[in-house]
């Protein structure tokens, strides 16, 4: 029998389902005291229904419920192990998995209060950015049981359903490092559905112990992953033996069997060809399994989490691991930018020439970006926006005396990095975002905003860790959607902004793809990007090296008396100077440790900063030889983006120390 529970005008209701209809049990009951009542009562209640239901309905015509709305307990096992070998693979740990996991099956005790129906929408979980599905089977308890043998285990299961078990990778990943068991990563919603199918109606499916179910997962109608229930290595007999060791297990007990493998995100993480993306608001999750039909649900944001203050740890000599007053609090640690500033290097708005500001964020380092507006009469131009959401508002909220004479009719975004473009969203839709076709396509194909996740969560190890927290634990990378260019150009181009001739150069690729300036003739104005980092060290993520000397030089010959870096404070030509003479010294290092064989990891620890170590972040030299090494032979082996991190890291320590 199919059972299912109905969303009725008098609540909550059960029925068998039978040809597209479901003939209803009075008002009332419900599956789990019937399963409760045991298998005869449950098969007795079922054929009177068949045969005089209280009600009749259309399955089309109502909104399902989950078939158990308020199990008892859920538990969630790990049954198939190529799951866990192909997140570890994709998480960059390999395929081997320890000795436990061939000894014991393993299990965690998830939500019974956040179970969903098979088309309820899903909530993501709040503060979350890395939302994932995974398909599995549940089993349904039917009877009571304690320290049940395989046999006892397997035939205490009264029926099957579909199970969802949603899971928000970030949380999951930072708090695994606790390593006392799942948590708000594993507790936004599991869903349970459409029906409870009775376990002798899929006898058919069984082979030697196990169900053989095919399964297809897929987002937006399109295939994530597929395979079938038998490939459990762990089979529901066993994993429900082991749970019952000294444990009462109820009737209405649900057991998931962990995921299918293929069939979640987080499995195609280093595939670009098969990982669309972590889900977001307004993807459609769709569910088939063989014999037990389908789920479809519809992905929802949720509210923002309220933040917590994390604790100061005693023993620890750098600064706590996240923001101590709330977000974009700057660092704890001491930084002062050692760079002469033209106009005082405090947050906020600076005026730089008429009618032409600066934002700027000290101190520089990793989000603490600049930005800039220009207005003319009646119509402004934005130079990029900021790192998240609440740091583009307060800008925004400040430049409101001007903007609401001068309304942002233009937009200008420097380059792809987060910390120019993760504010986009929050201009109105009249506005004009204009950028590079470099940096459009990079912005289209990249996945910032869940990099910049899993830095914050990630346990990179003892080193790597604390200062990925430090970096940028002080930022909110939640609910950020990219909003992309609408107007892109080449190489230059020039507009009219409320009567100002304003010339957008591309002197990239440098630091990524494509490097924007923003020139303002008039006014003797040039707004930098990240071209320019004053007094804090420059990170070449695209290159070449050469072509950032090379855009210098061409920035020096606009001869602008005020210059505003995308980091640090507002320069003049000296300051452009400045980091063009970082590249030349740093090439002529990097040049010479190749000349001599070094390696890179001993180039990294040979070279010599001279007067650039007073930079802050010097240890981006780690990211600046290593594409250097990339451009003098390109068969350098390529570190994943949180090897280079934890290489900074490394490298801060050994010189700290």
């Amino acid at each position: 029998m199919k059972w299912v529970t109905y969303r009725g005008a008098d609540g909550e209701r059960v029925g068998v389902l039978s040809g597209g209809q479901i003939h209803a049990l009075p008002a009332g009951r419900s599956l789990l005291e019937l399963i409760g009542a045991g298998p005869d009562v449950l098969h007795s209640a079922g054929e009177e229904a068949l045969q005089s239901p209280a009600a009749v309905v259309a399955l089309e015509s109502v909104a399902l419920a989950a078939p158990i709305p308020r199990p008892p307990s859920i538990r969630d096992s790990l049954c198939f192990l190529d799951h866990m070998r192909n997140c570890q693979e994709a998480t960059g740990g390999g395929r081997v998995l320890t000795e436990t996991w061939y000894r014991i099956p393993a299990f965690y005790f998830a939500c019974p209060a956040t179970v969903l129906g098979p088309y309820d929408d899903a909530p993501m979980a709040p503060g979350s950015v890395w939302q994932d599905f995974e398909l599995e089977v549940a089993a349904v308890i039917g009877t009571t049981g304690k320290d049940l043998s395989v046999e006892q285990a397997e035939a205490s299961i009264i029926g099957y359903t579909i199970f969802n078990d949603w899971s928000a990778r970030d949380l999951q990943m930072l708090e695994g490092q606790l390593r006392i068991g799942q948590a708000k990563g594993k507790d936004s919603g599991v869903t349970l559905g459409p029906y409870l199918v009775t376990a002798d109606e899929l006898e058919p499916f069984r082979r030697d112990g196990k169900l053989g179910l095919q399964v297809t997962a897929l987002v937006n109608d399109t295939v994530i992953g597929s395979g079938s229930t038998a490939a459990m290595d762990w089979t529901f007999g066993e994993v429900i033996s082991y749970m019952s060791r000294g444990v009462t297990l109820q009737p209405g007990d649900v057991i998931g069997s962990g995921t299918v493998p293929t069939c979640t995100l987080v499995e195609h993480l280093m595939n670009p060809d098969t990982f669309p993306g972590w889900l977001r608001d307004g993807d459609v999750v769709t569910l088939q399994v063989e014999g037990l039909g389908e789920t479809r649900q519809t992905v929802r944001a949720t509210a923002e989490p309220i933040p917590l203050p994390p604790r100061r740890d005693p023993a620890a000599a750098g600064p706590v691991s996240g923001p101590v007053s709330g977000p974009h609090t700057a660092p704890a640690s001491v930084r002062v930018n050692p760079a002469r500033a033209k106009v005082p290097y405090t947050r906020g708005l600076h005026e730089v020439a008429e009618k032409v500001w600066a934002w700027t964020l000290p101190d520089g380092g990793y989000g603490w970006s600049n930005a800039g507006l220009v207005a003319g009469d009646g119509a402004s131009l934005l130079v990029d926006t900021l790192f998240d959401l609440a740091l583009t508002r307060e800008m925004l909220t400040a430049m409101r005396p001007i903007t609401d004479r001068a309304p942002i009719t233009d937009a200008l975004i420097t380059h792809s990095n987060g910390d120019h473009t993760h504010g986009n969203q929050l201009l109105d839709d009249s506005v004009r975002i204009i950028a590079a076709q470099g940096t459009f396509d990079e912005i289209a194909h990249d996945a910032g905003v869940e990099r910049l996740a899993a830095i914050q969560t990630a346990d990179l190890g003892p080193v790597a860790t604390p200062y990925a927290r430090e970096r940028f634990g002080h930022f909110d990378f939640s609910g950020i959607t990219v909003r992309n260019a609408d107007q892109t150009f080449d190489r230059s181009m020039q507009f009219d902004v409320g009567g100002r001739e304003v010339h957008l150069l591309n002197l990239g690729p440098a630091h990524t793809a494509a490097d924007s300036v923003v020139h303002v003739p008039d006014a003797g104005v040039l707004f930098g990007g990240d071209l320019l980092f004053i007094g804090c060290t420059p990170i070449v993520w695209s290159g070449p090296t050469a072509n950032w000397i090379a855009a210098c030089d061409a920035m020096i010959a606009l001869d602008a008396p005020v210059v505003v870096p995308g980091h640090g404070p507002v320069t003049d030509p000296d300051g452009i100077r400045g980091v063009r003479d970082y590249f030349v010294h740093i090439i002529a290092q990097a040049d010479e440790a190749y000349g001599k064989g070094l390696s890179l990891a001993e180039a990294v620890d040979a070279v010599d900063l001279g007067e650039y170590a007073s930079w802050l972040d010097s240890e981006r030299i780690v990211v600046n030889m290593y594409r250097r090494y990339c451009e003098l032979d390109p068969d350098t082996p390529a570190p994943e983006l949180l090897g280079l991190f934890a290489m900074q890291a490394e490298w801060l320590a050994k010189r700290q120390s």
